[in-house]
């Protein structure tokens, strides 16, 4: 934990809730185990995406789709979302969920690898979520600026690594040191890049908000 969970709870316990529909999908995921957005995080990012106000959105990482139906609760009619997912097992569960929602003209799905896909894709995608393996988030960066216009923004979800970002690589379990050293890397690359105004908020999990203020390489 980031922030005293007593704060957190306090910020938690006054949201009004997303509707019948995403609080249950929510709920489902959260007992299931699924990784989804934390409710606090998923807060600043409806406040985010409705002060942006895109016409496109791309998201990597779908999961069962919650994170971007939270999206679509706050963006213009005329916005849609592309939604990126490589496990196989929950792209039926997401594809069901937008279609409970009545939200699968506006969101398009695209199953495979993010890596390539993100080749595929032309831009711009004024604002973009970041939000799949942490590990991998350095690798997609050039892909990620050159579907990033001036003005546009980049929101990276679990940056902080529950705290353990601050550790020395070897205070890091074996397992976990490579996404450690990846996402510093990361982090690093974002406060230093001049196309890029990042601040970086100590909210759920970490996040980052980038804003491109101007033209360049990744």
């Amino acid at each position: 934990m980031i922030v005293n969970p007593r704060i957190t709870d306090y910020i938690c316990s006054l949201e009004p809730g997303d509707g019948d529909i995403l609080d249950t999908i929510a709920a489902e995921a959260r007992t299931k185990g699924i990784p989804i957005i934390r409710q606090e995080t998923g807060a600043l990012l409806k406040t985010l995406t409705a002060a942006v106000r895109p016409s496109r959105i791309l998201e990597v990482g779908t999961a069962v789709g919650y994170s971007a139906l939270l999206m679509s609760r706050v963006m213009g009619t005329d916005c849609r979302i592309t939604t990126i997912e490589k496990y196989e097992k929950r792209i039926p569960e997401a594809r069901k969920n937008f279609k409970l929602a009545g939200e699968e003209e506006r969101i398009t799905l695209l199953e495979g690898d993010a890596e390539e896909i993100l080749k595929s894709l032309d831009g711009p995608y004024e604002l973009i979520f970041m939000d799949a393996a942490k590990g991998q988030y350095i690798h997609w960066l050039p892909e990620t600026m050159r579907l990033l216009p001036v003005g546009g923004m980049l929101i990276s979800d679990n940056v902080l690594q529950d705290g353990d970002i601050i550790e020395s690589r070897y205070a890091v379990e074996r397992r976990n040191r490579t996404i450690h050293s990846r996402m510093r890397e990361y982090l690093y690359r974002l406060k230093h890049m001049a196309e890029l105004e990042t601040s970086i908020l100590p909210i759920g999990d970490g996040v980052t908000v980038s804003v491109r203020v101007k033209d360049g390489g990744a």
